[in-house]
């Protein structure tokens, strides 16, 4: 089963985080690539073509989105979600961050 969002930087779609049966995928959009307007979305992750990819863990950027203490209790709890589903967290409570990137689950 594989989980995907959405990657909004300044309201704008710039790419794809995944998890699926081989690990945690990022990837810039084609169309970002050819014209990276509001540039990368941290620093350690440059506008590339290659995804991104962690076979074992959310890629850290990613899961230093998801709030922590009682934030994250208080969404766990209202949610019933499993803390340890990074990835289930990031697109459940992470499409309307503190600061420029954002989360939207795909269908």
């Amino acid at each position: 089963m594989s989980k995907s969002g959405k990657v909004l930087l300044h309201d704008r779609q710039v790419g794809r985080v995944w998890q699926d049966e081989d690990g945690y995928w990022f990837r810039y959009l084609e169309e970002y690539i050819e014209n990276p307007v509001h540039g990368a979305i941290s620093q350690t992750f440059p506008v590339r073509p290659e995804p991104y990819y962690n076979s074992l863990m959310l890629l850290p950027f990613f899961d230093g989105l998801i709030p922590e203490g009682w934030l994250l209790n208080l969404a766990v709890k209202n949610w019933k979600i499993n803390e340890k589903d990074r990835m289930e967290l990031l697109l459940t409570v992470c499409k309307d961050c503190i600061g420029a990137v954002s989360i939207l689950r795909e269908e």
